[in-house]
């Protein structure tokens, strides 16, 4: 049987909250639980579209701002505008939320973000991309190839 989208969306509200009490607790393993259950109820949201998503985004009056700060997240792409502004709000602040809510907007706008991809065509998610290698992330071959061209110590014959 299909949960109606308003029992899904209390489901992602409890879990937001249930995973930064944990979080705040110290207990990091059951906090994860919930943020899967959390992250399961926006894909079941997700599974009906945009009206999946704009039931989401009734959160974004929600009470507590862990959980507006969630639903910000995950409808960045669909909300832009809504989403952003709860974002840099709740950005202003001090501790994990506000921490958090930065971190959404940064990936947002390096163009890393990619939490609920946008639709193709065929109506298929898109494959999210991964960020280009920076400088500290190249695979270790290309960095032993540097090393071998700058030359090193122990590349010159003893004598």
């Amino acid at each position: 049987m299909v949960k109606s989208l308003e029992k899904l969306v209390e489901e992602f509200a409890y879990h937001v909250q249930a995973q930064n009490e944990e979080i705040f607790k110290g207990d990091a393993k059951t906090g994860n639980k919930h943020a899967k259950k959390a992250l399961a109820a926006f894909l079941q949201l997700r599974s009906h579209g945009d009206t999946g998503r704009d039931a989401l985004a009734v959160l974004f009056s929600h009470p507590r701002m862990d959980v507006r700060v969630m639903a910000a997240v995950f409808l960045l792409r669909h909300r832009t505008a809504e989403a952003k502004a709860i974002l840099e709000e709740a950005a202003k602040g001090q501790g994990l939320v506000p921490f958090g809510a930065s971190e959404a907007l940064k990936r947002w706008e390096e163009g890393t973000w990619a939490l609920d991809p946008a639709e193709d065509d065929a109506g298929q998610s898109e494959e999210p991309r991964p960020a280009p290698p920076t400088k500290r992330s190249r695979p270790r071959t290309e960095r032993a190839a540097s090393a071998r061209q700058r030359g090193s110590k122990r590349d010159k014959p003893s004598g």
